[in-house]
C-alpha cells in the first residue's frame, strides 16, 4: 500500500502566467483598440477565459501584495461591472396611450 503524496503547500509566489495577466492589464490601463484579439494573441484564450483567470487572480492576496494599488483597482471595476449587470433594467419612456 502506498502513502499518500502530502498536499503542496499553497504557493508564495505568482507564476509566470499572473505575472503576464497583471502586466498586461497595467500596460492596458490607458489603451484604447482591439482588446479581445490582443489578449487572443497575447493568451492564446478567448476574453471569456482571459477574465475567469483574471478574477481568479485579483482575489488573490499574493497579487494583492505584489501590486495592490493594480489589484485593487481591477477589482473595483470588476466589482462596478457586477452591480451593473444585477440592476434591473428600467426604462425611461412612458407608454403612448397615457
Amino acid at each position: 500500500m502506498s502513502t499518500p503524496h502530502p498536499a503542496e503547500p499553497p504557493s508564495t509566489e505568482l507564476d509566470e502566467t499572473e505575472l503576464r495577466l497583471l502586466a498586461f492589464e497595467r500596460a492596458w490601463a490607458d489603451r484604447v483598440g482591439n482588446r479581445e484579439a490582443a489578449i487572443r494573441a497575447e493568451f492564446g484564450v478567448s476574453s471569456a477565459r482571459y477574465y475567469q483567470m483574471l478574477y481568479t487572480l485579483i482575489d488573490s492576496p499574493i497579487a494583492v501584495r505584489h501590486d495592490p494599488l493594480l489589484v485593487r483597482r481591477l477589482q473595483r471595476l470588476r466589482d462596478s461591472r457586477r452591480r451593473a449587470r444585477a440592476r434591473p433594467f428600467t426604462s425611461n419612456t412612458q407608454d403612448v396611450n397615457d
